[in-house]
């Protein structure tokens, strides 16, 4: 199918992304679009009470709360049972001033699971699926003076609702931004799968040219025939025009209409990966007949190419890449849950870009538009997916649900540079005939919709030629040899076997891992038990030693995923230091300690100097003599310890190791000392040896 009749046909796209980050309204600049952010006064109860929905109900006993919230802050983070049921949020609205034929949708970015909204008692609309945005039409709902607004939330566990299970808290609530969006009555399309309506296609990218399809679908909802230019700009990454088209079109009344151009851009600046993550803007506005601006969209556009070989692995605009990852989940922290600032999230991907990741898979769900955002500045290769997990219910509303799920993952994801993968799902227990037809049906979907990326599925836990591992694009396999079955050593073997006997399929490690307690120490360390309570930090840094060494000499691995990039809120975890977390991140829940593992990473993908004492928590030494090793990318190291220098050595595969140093009784100063090239990187411990 060509580029034009897919995106005429569907016209998928990106989120669309409103300005306003504070409560009040802003414009989205000349044109008609306002945005309200309805952050503070909500009234919250979590439970279910009849009659919330009423503008005359008496909340006053309610609890006062500002978004984004989610009501298991506190128990979804404590191991065990937490409250899955229904919750009610209320806010009374003024609007700035009178509709005066402008149109009013309130959009939500995001509510788990299960949402029913009423506007001044009426029913405005159900969505059901806890990751993605959602808009409702409220124009006639709305009076002139003050609106209530009545949200009943629920997380139960759906039965035709996905995620049907996962190893992972849901957190219900209204956990990201409400707004009340204000347009003109012609528009682009609101109600288009939470889509920003304008969608841009890059082909044919190439040094010299590129060519950039986009698309609108454009709405009017005035009460008779217009005629309107739409205009579409591609500006440069400091804001020149570098190409311009338009179209005028006849609009009937009530029609959503399909609008389209191609564009020449000529000598693209690349949107290449970590080394140059560059993005130009689409602007796409709607003009009337008496040339008044009545909506602007404006749309990310990164110009790139890209494949993946069976054998020689991921290819970005020609260039052999390796994709070293995380896989990342919301950017949740203590006593917040997933109701997190644009801020916090930021700070994650701070922390990813200094680990000196090229990838990252957004498990299990879709994730908040900031992370896409970031993802796009810092230049990651994103699989991102739908939560799809474990397990599928006969029901054929089950089906349509997860369907729905993935329409709307890609339409406010599809301008996003950085979206390489749509993730089908993860880890289906069973294999069966239901199994079968509903990853046909997503994988149906994926390609109805979008045909410019490649479909993932995330296989475990049956053999490595399973039908669940047939329908999508490219594989991923879970694998955790050396913690949860099998010897750390099985994973070369395992990988080398599987590209053997599929030598023509391209596949990816989409999960390793083993759990880690900076609060446990043990070197050398023994083999824990996964469901123990003794997780020590050593033997997570040598369970990724030795898979990282194997995954990075085989290109035909075309990616890898360590599970994961902070340790994350699990209800059915009882292990470790603590309750409640699943402690396999290279960084712990609160983000306050980078792990040893995660230096291990940076020493091998940052090009930053790297110079890392580990074990260097182990403070309290019962023996004399100990191993001191060092993760390091210098050219050489050289060891001090209490004042006499050891010596300086070449890392072997960035690792330095003086085996048996002599420890004397008391505090011990242990510095290490690296040079790259010029710059000179040092660190430091001080362990106590007590006899």
């Amino acid at each position: 199918m060509k580029s034009r009749d897919r995106i005429q046909r569907i016209v998928i796209g990106a989120f669309l992304c409103l300005a306003a980050s504070v409560a009040g309204a802003v414009s989205s600049g000349a044109g008609a679009r306002t945005d309200i952010l309805l952050k503070a006064n909500w009234a919250f109860a979590r439970e279910d009470i009849k009659g919330a929905e009423d503008p005359a109900f008496d909340d006053l006993g309610w609890q006062k709360v500002v978004l984004p919230h989610t009501f298991n802050a506190v128990d979804g983070e404590k191991g065990g049972p937490y409250y899955r049921g229904p919750a009610w949020y209320r806010d009374r609205v003024v609007l700035p001033g009178p509709l005066a034929g402008r149109r009013a949708y309130l959009q939500f970015d995001g509510a788990a699971l299960a949402a029913d909204v009423w506007v001044n008692g009426k029913h405005a609309g159900r969505h059901e699926g806890g990751y993605a945005a959602f808009r409702f039409d409220v124009t006639d709902l709305l009076r002139p003076d003050e609106n209530l607004i009545a949200v009943r939330v629920d997380n139960s566990k759906f039965k035709t609702i996905a995620p049907l299970m996962g190893d992972f808290s849901v957190f219900g609530g209204l956990y990201r931004p409400v707004h009340l969006v204000l347009t003109a009555p012609l528009h682009m399309d609101m109600l288009d799968d939470g889509g920003p309506g304008v969608y841009v296609t890059a082909s044919d990218v190439g040094a010299a040219n590129a060519k950039i399809f986009i698309a609108a679908r454009v709405t009017n909802d005035s009460a008779a025939p217009a005629q309107a230019t739409i205009l579409f700009r591609i500006l440069d990454a400091k804001g020149r025009e570098v190409a311009k088209v338009s179209s005028s079109t006849d609009l009937p009344t009530g029609v959503t209409q399909p609008v389209t151009q191609h564009v020449s851009l000529t000598h693209p600046h690349l949107w290449d990966g970590v080394r140059d993550p560059y993005r130009y803007r689409v602007v796409a506005e709607i003009v009337s007949a008496d040339g008044t601006l009545r909506d602007e969209v404006t749309v990310p556009l990164g110009v790139r190419s890209f494949s993946v070989d069976p054998i020689k692995g991921f290819f970005l605009n020609g260039r052999h890449i390796l994709v070293h990852g995380v896989d990342l989940f919301h950017s949740e922290r203590p006593g917040k849950g997933t109701a997190v600032s644009d801020g916090e999230i930021d700070r994650d991907f701070a922390i990813l870009r200094e680990l000196g990741v090229t990838g990252i898979r957004m498990a299990h769900f879709q994730h908040p538009q900031r992370a896409y955002d970031d993802a796009d500045r810092a230049g990651f290769v994103v699989w991102t997916e739908i939560p799809l997990y474990g397990a599928v219910d006969p029901d054929p509303a089950f089906e349509t649900n997860i369907r729905q799920q993935l329409r709307e993952l890609i339409r406010q994801n599809y301008n996003h540079p950085s979206v390489f993968f749509l993730g089908l799902g993860n880890e289906l227990y069973v294999s069966n005939a239901d199994t079968a037809r509903v990853l046909s049906a997503v994988q149906e979907e994926a390609k109805k919709d979008d045909t410019s990326r490649l479909t993932v599925y995330a296989h475990c836990c049956q053999p490595d030629d399973d039908p669940n591992a047939s329908h999508a694009d490219v594989i991923g396999y879970n694998r955790y040899y050396g913690w949860y079955e099998g010897e750390m050593g099985q994973i070369g073997p395992w990988t080398d076997k599987v590209h053997a006997a599929q030598p023509n399929r391209a596949f990816a490690v989409s999960e390793y891992g083993a759990g880690a307690s900076v609060h446990q120490q043990e070197d050398p360390p023994q083999r824990p038990k996964p469901d123990s309570l003794w997780h020590p930090e050593q033997y997570q840094a040598l369970f990724h030693e030795a898979y990282w060494r194997v995954l990075e000499s085989r290109p035909f691995v075309w990616g890898s995923f360590v599970w994961m990039a902070f340790d994350i809120p699990s209800d059915r975890r009882h292990e470790g230091d603590r309750p409640g977390i699943n402690d396999k991140g290279l960084v712990t829940y609160d983000r306050a300690v980078k792990k040893d593992a995660f230096y291990w990473y940076k020493a091998n993908w940052s090009g930053k100097p790297v110079v890392y004492i580990a074990s260097r928590r182990d403070t309290v030494r019962k023996t004399d003599a100990v191993d001191i090793k060092i993760y390091s990318n210098a050219d050489s190291v050289t060891l001090n310890v209490n004042g006499a220098r050891l010596g300086t050595h070449v890392p072997d595969g960035h690792i330095v190791l003086w085996p048996g140093v002599k420890l004397q009784p008391g505090k011990n100063l242990i510095v290490a000392a690296g040079r790259k090239g010029i710059t000179t990187q040092s660190d430091r411990v001080t362990w106590t040896y007590v006899p």
